[in-house]
């Protein structure tokens, strides 16, 4: 289909819950009819049904089925959470009846639902008026959950805001879905069911009291003294549910009274569950369908709006669904249990031809939206929609012990993560849950952030001959990394060990430089400054030519740490003062009064723009570039702080372009660590405490002060999450998020050695 007719980014992955045909049962028809549609307007994404089995041995259910529930088993709804959790699905769509989920009103799903990370789309097949209280309460847990409820009629939509306090934003209308058929003469299909030059009445749907269709076996005398020539098929297999405890005692007592009111032969029962093509015949074959129900609280039918989507002539009892569906003569309207009304009006309309096809005419034409091809559309848009939601108004979804009230105490050093996604070439991009990736290779970033990393870690755990053999092994990829042949360094290298470019980004250029300036500041082994020093001098002549911001922040870092060491290399010096400059030159440029920023879009890493001001400008006696580099870092701490008071990251789904919308997720790891640097720079500058308590709840968001309560360092293994997404954290242990993790604790850790604080042994890495 055409993604520009949707509201939003349709999700990558669903998960529908419900049932699914070949068991039989209407939610399964409608999760079947409803996966196919939806499958045929997007079919390059994953579509997967989760299913209630109401029979230990389950049903031989198609490929689209991934995991199957006894409806009564509490443990398996946990199982399937985690199963989802794990598969990382965008969006789940529930399909809610009462009767189809274990547990005292079907409770058990709301475990399912409570423990799902992504947001939840809720279709709901029941709405009582008068619900009982565990019905009601179960019913509202499921409306706090959902981020969209969709109701297929109006009169649901008005019960379930007036009875159930559901704010009328999270619902919406969507029709049930019909199949997209031509409008033909009944005359048609006749003869293929053996009543050819009948006029035919219809009921179908799984047999069970309650159907009401005695009251039409009660009307058909008057309807064949009238009509002769009548027959009243009823097409379904009875309800799996009800044939199990009470046999066909139900079809058995229809037919008996058919046989005392002497209709018998009129009557044809096709005792079957039929498929898709062969009901769309039988309603085609159709004069007259009937809906002869007996409770009035049936807020839907997919037989009704089946018959209507068809175009016939209908005849029902007034349950609420037909009342709507049959307005302005689409229909007409019985009392219950009245059979001679409704022989009257089928009688009146098999003798009013004119009447009978301007009625089929109008229900067909207003079932047009119906068809499952614009059903299908209005859910992928409410997909979108609650996705969208759930990263604006984020929901915690794990509660764990915020940091609100106390600060908890540093982790420990722990570098498994680290070691783990290391090997003999150096540090692999990416892992898939805490197992290292090898598809996607190696980077120089990524490499570059690790040397400063075990540099740092050094400066705590001395002596470790480890950390030096890593050192090495990163500032060997940095030294392979530099192309001779441009002077500039190559970015990404596949698994195989080849590279993938011949010049990498700028950033990539900027982050290398970093890297080098730091590890001749921190290293304590001549070898690694020398080589660390002879790549940071050919690597330095690229940055004239540079024009990113964060390229130009990142390698003034790395000069002013080179510059601690060779404070009088006036070569470094000058390029220093002219590098700053320039990067004060573009802040000026684009800053203004309500958008004190660099650039006219907030992205990632920003916090190392600030960061390079503040130090340049200490550094040469510039006031200005001080000034301007706390402006611009009061602004990012003040747009990333939630009202709670937790750190909040811009979002690089869609970023914070200037006069646009700050996106909330996803959150990256990158932009913590570099507003802890920027604000303890901050702090160095003013000796201000307030850029301690910044930076401290910059860090404290990998910990769990977040949007979702959530950590996202992995105390199990000394890793990091790949960010925090409107449905969790991205539980892939990543290098970059990893080493922005260990490159913020040493931030933490140094700075207690540099205030004379002895560092507890749990915060130790010799553990």
């Amino acid at each position: 289909m055409d993604r520009s007719l949707l509201l939003g980014e349709i999700p990558t992955s669903v998960a529908v819950i419900g049932n699914h045909l070949p068991r039989q049962c209407g939610i399964a028809t409608f999760t079947t009819d409803l996966l196919n549609a939806l499958c045929a307007e997007v079919p390059d994404i994953r579509w997967w049904a989760l299913v209630m089995n109401d029979i230990p041995e389950g049903y031989p259910y198609p490929s689209r089925v991934r995991f199957e529930l006894d409806y009564k088993s509490a443990s398996d709804y946990r199982l399937a959470a985690d199963f989802l959790n794990m598969n990382q699905i965008d969006v789940v769509c529930l399909q809610h009846e009462f009767g189809i989920f274990g547990g005292p009103n079907g409770r058990h799903i709301i475990e399912l639902m409570d423990s799902l990370r992504m947001p939840v789309v809720t279709t709901l097949h029941t709405v009582l008026k008068n619900p009982d209280s565990g019905q009601k309460k179960t019913l509202q847990e499921i409306g706090r959950i959902s981020g969209r409820l969709v109701v297929m009629s109006n009169k649901a939509y008005t019960l379930l805001h007036e009875v159930y306090g559901i704010p009328e934003e999270k619902i919406a209308l969507i029709h049930h879905g019909i199949p997209d058929v031509p409008f033909v003469d009944p005359n048609y299909f006749k003869d293929q069911f053996g009543v050819e030059g009948k006029k035919v009445i219809l009921t179908f749907g799984l047999l069970s009291p309650g159907k009401g269709i005695e009251t039409m076996i009660d009307a058909l005398p008057d309807i064949v003294r009238e009509h002769p020539d009548v027959v009243y098929i009823v097409l379904g297999a009875t309800h799996p549910h009800v044939k199990r405890v009470e046999g066909e005692s139900y079809r058995i007592s229809l037919q008996q009274r058919a046989r005392e009111l002497g209709v018998e032969q009129y009557i044809i029962f096709h005792n079957r569950f039929v498929s898709l093509k062969e009901l769309t015949e039988f309603l085609g074959s159709a004069d007259i369908y009937v809906t002869p129900y007996l409770n009035r609280d049936q807020i839907v039918s997919g037989t009704l709006a089946y018959a209507l989507g068809t175009g016939k002539a209908t005849v029902s009892t007034p349950y609420w669904y037909a009342e709507e569906m049959l307005a302005d003569q689409r229909g007409r309207l019985v009392p219950f249990k009245e059979p001679a009304s409704l022989g009257r009006e089928i009688n009146d309309l098999l003798s009013n031809e004119v009447e009978r096809h301007a009625m089929r005419k109008r229900a067909y034409t207003f079932c047009r939206d119906m068809v499952w091809k614009e059903v299908a559309r209005r859910y992928l848009n409410v997909f979108a929609e609650a996705k969208h939601e759930r990263e604006l108004h984020p929901r915690p979804v794990f509660q764990s012990k915020t940091l609100n009230q106390t600060r908890q105490e540093l982790p420990r050093l722990n570098l498994d993560h680290l070691k783990l996604l290391t090997d003999d070439v150096g540090i692999l991009q990416h892992a898939k849950y805490t197992v290292p990736d090898r598809a996607h290779g190696y980077c120089t970033d990524d490499n570059a952030r690790a040397l400063i990393a075990v540099l740092m870690a050094q400066k705590i755990m001395s002596g470790e001959k480890e950390l030096n053999d890593l050192a090495c092994r990163y500032l060997s990829f940095l030294d392979h990394a530099l192309n001779e042949s441009n002077g500039c360094f190559r970015n990404f290298m596949g698994y195989d060990r080849r590279w993938l470019e011949e010049q990498g980004s700028e950033d990539s250029q900027g982050r290398a430089i970093w890297s080098l300036g730091m590890a001749v500041a921190l290293s304590d082994s001549e070898n690694i400054t020398a080589v660390a020093l002879n790549l940071f001098e050919k690597a330095i002549s690229i940055l004239s030519h540079i024009s990113s911001p964060r390229a130009m922040a990142f390698a003034l870092v790395g000069i002013h740490a080179y510059l601690r060491k060779f404070s009088g290399d006036s070569q470094v010096r000058r390029l220093r003062a002219s590098l700053a400059e320039r990067l004060f030159d573009l802040h000026r440029s684009n800053a203004a009064n309500d958008w004190p920023w660099i650039e006219d879009i907030v992205t990632y890493a920003n916090g190392k723009i600030p960061q390079a001001l503040l130090l340049s400008g200490q550094w040469l006696q510039r006031g200005d570039m001080v000034a301007a580099g706390l402006r611009s870092l009061e602004w990012l701490v003040r747009i990333q702080k939630d009202p709670k008071g937790h750190f909040v990251p811009i979002g690089n789904r869609g970023w914070y372009p200037q006069n646009g919308e700050k996106a909330r997720f996803d959150q990256q790891p990158i932009e913590a660590h570099a507003m802890i640097d920027a604000c303890i720079e901050a702090y160095h500058v003013t000796q201000d405490k307030q850029w301690i308590d910044n930076s401290r709840r910059c860090f404290e968001w990998f910990l769990g002060r977040n949007d979702l309560n959530q950590p996202l360092y992995d105390y199990a293994t000394g890793g990091c999450r790949d960010g925090l997404t409107a449905d969790g954290p991205n539980r892939n242990q990543g290098a970059e998020s990893t080493l922005a993790w260990l490159l913020s604790l040493l931030n933490f850790l140094l700075m207690e050695m540099a205030a004379d604080k002895p560092i507890p042994e749990a915060f130790r890495g010799d553990q």
